[in-house]
């Protein structure tokens, strides 16, 4: 009988025991490697659907990046993104929209979505509307040089130093013409008279017309479009009305303030209408008129604009004509022959300031006119660029306008005054522009800007059915 070696057997029985616990071992390692790996990348592709969710209309118009967390709706808020999130996560993980996957996969992973918050956010009107700011700069800065910064600047010192935004000139003005009214004084015979007349009453007339009607062909062809601002985004902020965000903006990279502000005005006069360059889609036409009066029409912000406009012209043209003798000395003459015919030479001094301020006036409106055509006027003018002599502007004769010519664009002085408004209320009307002029869009009536996220901090839990759990934070924004 023959007896057989059992020794190949055994060793082939440990062998095989050794290289299948390797291999499960090393198959739960690809599982584990893999269920990690697959989360990481369905929580990014998950918030990266989100991010292209941004608000179309938003875009189009302003050209700005946002999230829209109300999605159409009424309730903007982070419950309506995390459902969205959750749709995106439960879609990447979904196997049933892969062909015959019942017959030809099975679900290795066995990963599923237990749930998605969002922790932080940075929503467009934080700070006091800070934050629309940034985004405004940074999309337009790449665009726009700063060398006109330099240029502005020394307008606004030019008008600072030489006191041209104080409308002191037509109270002056008016004061000038009430002691000319209620002079009196005593002949040689000791007899009183009162009434001279004033050599700028023609001017007077036209003043109390208003500057629109002078200045604008066709009165009645300017917008009326309203604006009710008490539901928009500016009111509701003086109400505490809105939604604030917790994630505080990054501090590194913001340009300096001076700097931040002319690129923020640059974004608003590149993205909104006035005067001359209209939009009818708006929900007002002249709105950066809007920005710097801040009234509830159209025709009110143009008009105050005109107003100020005009006093600005009037006082820079009053300075002018004080410093050129040619001038002043035809101003002189008049003024005393007036005063010698009627024999009151202490009336004198006062129809001079009559006379210059009115003959200011008088080529105020000129400059006004030149510029609401698309002209352009100096800001303080010298002999070659007056245009009235004293006996036209005394006559009332203002028909004349120009367009050719060297200084400032009418979009110049939107830009002065522009800077001289206060920031925060700047920022205010120019987000209440925004949110009605989205409302306007289609699907987007109920549109808030402060439901408009532009950073978002997410965290996302999973778990797999083979034992592994993963929590992944994730912050995201429109960089």
């Amino acid at each position: 009988m023959r007896q057989e070696n059992g020794y190949l057997t055994v060793y082939m029985a440990l062998c095989i025991g050794v290289v299948l616990s390797l291999c499960l071992t090393l198959i739960e390692g690809v599982r584990r490697g893999g269920t990690a790996l697959e989360a990481a990348c369905v929580a990014d592709i998950g918030i990266q659907s989100v991010f292209a969710e941004y608000s179309r209309q938003l875009l189009e118009q302003y050209n700005l990046f946002a999230i829209d967390s109300s999605y159409g709706t009424l309730e903007p808020g982070t419950d309506n993104t995390e459902a969205h999130l959750l749709y995106y996560l439960g879609k990447n993980l979904d196997l049933d929209q892969v062909f015959l996957s019942s017959f030809l996969y099975k679900d290795f992973l066995g990963l599923q979505v237990d749930g998605v918050e969002i922790t932080g956010v940075s929503i467009l009107t934080d700070l006091k509307g800070a934050v629309f700011r940034r985004r405004a700069v940074e999309a337009v800065k790449d665009d726009i040089g700063l060398s006109a910064l330099t240029e502005l600047k020394e307008w606004m010192e030019v008008i600072e130093v030489n006191g041209l935004d104080d409308t002191g000139t037509e109270e002056r003005k008016e004061a000038a013409d009430r002691q000319i009214r209620e002079f009196e004084y005593v002949d040689q015979e000791g007899m009183h008279r009162v009434g001279i007349a004033n050599p700028t009453a023609v001017l007077e007339e036209k003043r109390r017309l208003g500057i629109l009607k002078q200045v604008v062909e066709d009165e009645s062809a300017l917008s009326r479009n309203t604006l009710d601002t008490s539901g928009l985004i500016y009111s509701r902020m003086a109400r505490g009305q809105i939604s604030q965000g917790n994630l505080a903006p990054e501090e590194s990279g913001w340009i300096e303030e001076m700097e931040e502000r002319f690129l923020f005005q640059e974004f608003l006069l590149r993205y909104m209408g006035r005067y001359g360059c209209e939009d009818d889609e708006n929900a007002l036409r002249y709105q950066i008129e809007y920005l710097i009066a801040g009234k509830e029409n159209d025709t009110d912000n143009l008009r105050s604009v005109a107003n100020r406009l005009c006093a600005l012209r009037e006082a820079a043209n009053a300075a002018y004509l004080w410093s050129d003798t040619v001038k002043k000395a035809e101003v002189d003459v008049i003024a005393e022959t007036i005063s010698a015919v009627l024999m009151v030479p202490e009336i004198a001094p006062v129809l001079k300031i009559a006379i210059t301020l009115g003959w200011a006036y008088a080529e105020s409106v000129y400059d006004m006119k030149t510029l609401f055509s698309g002209g352009r006027i100096p800001l303080i003018k010298d002999e070659d660029s007056w245009h009235y002599g004293l006996r036209a502007a005394l006559t009332g004769q203002l028909s004349d306008s120009g367009r050719e010519g060297s200084g400032m664009s009418y979009e110049d002085y939107l830009r002065v005054f522009m800077m001289f408004a206060g920031l925060d209320e700047l920022t205010g009307r120019a987000m209440n522009m925004v949110e009605a002029d989205i409302r306007m869009t289609e699907g987007n009536w109920g549109f808030r800007l402060d439901g408009c996220y532009d950073r978002v901090e997410f965290d996302i839990r999973m778990s797999s059915r083979y034992g592994y759990r993963y929590q992944l934070s994730r912050v995201r924004a429109y960089d």
